[in-house]
C-alpha cells in the first residue's frame, strides 16, 4: 500500500492489476501513457481525465502534475517510508547540507542573503561570476543562514564554502 499526499491531504492507495483501491473503495482503473511518460489518459471510476507530469524530484518523491488548468503536488510514501514516518524517522534519512559551496573557481558579484535570514530551496543566495558569465547560485535546502563567508568582489576557488546554514 502506498501513501499519496495530494497538496497536503493524505490518500491511501493499492493497485492491483486493473484495479485501485482509494481510501478502502475498490474502482476500475485504466492509465495510458500518451506521449514520452509526460502525458496521461487515466481512466478511473467511469471517468476520463488527461493530465500531465510537469516535474519529479527524485530526493522528495514529490510531482507536479498539471490537471485541467491547476498545478497539484503528489508526493509517494511506499511502506518504507511510512515505517520511518511512523517512527519519526522521517528525515533521518536525508543528507543534512551545511553549506554551499562554489562550484568553480570565480568572483562574487553579489550575495543576497544575510545572516539569519530563513531562506527556501532555490532561493538565490550569490551570484557568482565564471567565464564571464553571471551563475546564480541557489540554495540546496530549506534553511537559516548561519554566516557568509565571502564577501562582493572576492575571488574563490572551486569548492570553496560560501555560505554556512544552521
Amino acid at each position: 500500500m502506498l501513501e499519496a499526499i495530494v497538496n497536503g491531504k493524505i490518500v491511501s492507495v493499492a493497485i492491483d492489476g486493473r484495479q485501485a483501491n482509494v481510501n478502502g473503495e475498490s474502482r476500475a482503473l485504466d492509465i495510458l501513457s500518451i506521449q514520452d511518460g509526460k502525458f496521461f489518459h487515466l481512466q478511473y471510476n467511469n471517468h476520463s481525465y488527461f493530465f500531465e507530469i510537469l516535474s519529479f524530484d527524485k530526493g522528495s518523491k514529490t510531482y507536479k502534475i498539471g490537471f485541467n488548468g491547476l498545478t497539484y503536488e503528489v508526493g509517494i510514501r511506499d511502506r518504507f517510508d511510512q515505517l520511518l514516518h511512523s517512527m519519526g524517522l522521517d528525515h533521518a534519512s536525508k543528507p543534512k547540507i551545511n553549506d554551499v559551496k562554489a562550484p568553480m573557481p570565480g568572483l562574487v558579484l553579489s550575495v543576497k542573503v544575510s545572516a539569519g535570514q530563513e531562506i527556501k530551496k532555490g532561493d538565490p543566495i550569490l551570484i557568482l561570476e565564471a567565464m564571464k558569465m553571471e551563475n546564480i547560485i541557489k540554495s540546496p535546502v530549506d534553511g537559516v543562514v548561519n554566516s557568509i563567508l565571502v564577501s562582493e568582489r572576492q575571488a574563490v576557488d572551486k569548492n570553496q564554502a560560501l555560505i554556512t546554514f544552521n
